[in-house]
């Protein structure tokens, strides 16, 4: 991680303030199995305590660490119940259906590129290539990952690279050209930065 912060002060001043002011980079890494997957999925567009309950309540039905025989043998109602969306139980399902027949494979997935894994997620119905990129980045732990579609990220370029407007993809590329291999740790950065007084 120490080659990775060096490398980042080096080449960017900006982050390098960013960095200062925010100290040791403690990015919290989960373990990529269906478990982790499923759970992302149940905290999409959830706040974080109101998440936190219907998912507690969720492994209380199903079982935890979540699979998917333990998904699939719950009932629609049983799923409303725990406070899911109709929405939600569908992709919950979906995980569970394509991950029973084969066609998702969490074992392989350390060996893909990352275009092989955003293709391979995103085969399931509700996550996209965001889902896919917080995948990379904190359960793969992939070191160079840079997530065009993120809020957060977005808000953090927008606030210190003085941009006037949301930087779309390609502005967000080059102004993360210089953190390469290590735009997932600049990232990571740039989100703590939203929380802490900088410049």
């Amino acid at each position: 991680m120490r080659k990775a912060i060096d490398h980042l002060k080096k080449s960017d001043p900006v982050l390098a303030a960013i960095i200062a002011k925010i100290g040791p980079c403690r990015m919290q890494f989960g373990q990529p199995t269906f478990h982790t997957l499923a759970e992302s999925i149940l905290y999409q567009q959830l706040n974080g305590r109101a998440a936190a309950t219907i998912f507690n309540r969720f492994t209380a039905a199903a079982g935890d660490p979540l699979t998917p025989a333990g998904i699939l043998k719950l009932s629609d109602a049983q799923m409303r119940a725990v406070g899911l969306s109709k929405q939600k139980t569908s992709y919950l399902r979906d995980l569970s259906e394509k991950t029973n027949a084969g066609l998702l494979e969490f074992e392989r997935l350390p060996n893909l590129s990352e275009q092989e894994v955003i293709d391979h997620l995103t085969q399931v119905k509700g996550i996209g290539v965001w889902t896919a990129h917080m995948f990379l980045m904190f359960t793969l732990r992939r070191p160079d990952i840079l997530p065009t579609g993120d809020y957060g990220v977005q808000a953090a370029m927008k606030k210190h690279y003085g941009k006037r407007k949301w930087p779309k993809p390609a502005v967000m590329e080059k102004i993360a050209k210089p953190w390469i291999p290590y735009r997932s740790i600049a990232c990571w950065y740039l989100w703590q930065s939203l929380d802490v007084k900088t410049m």
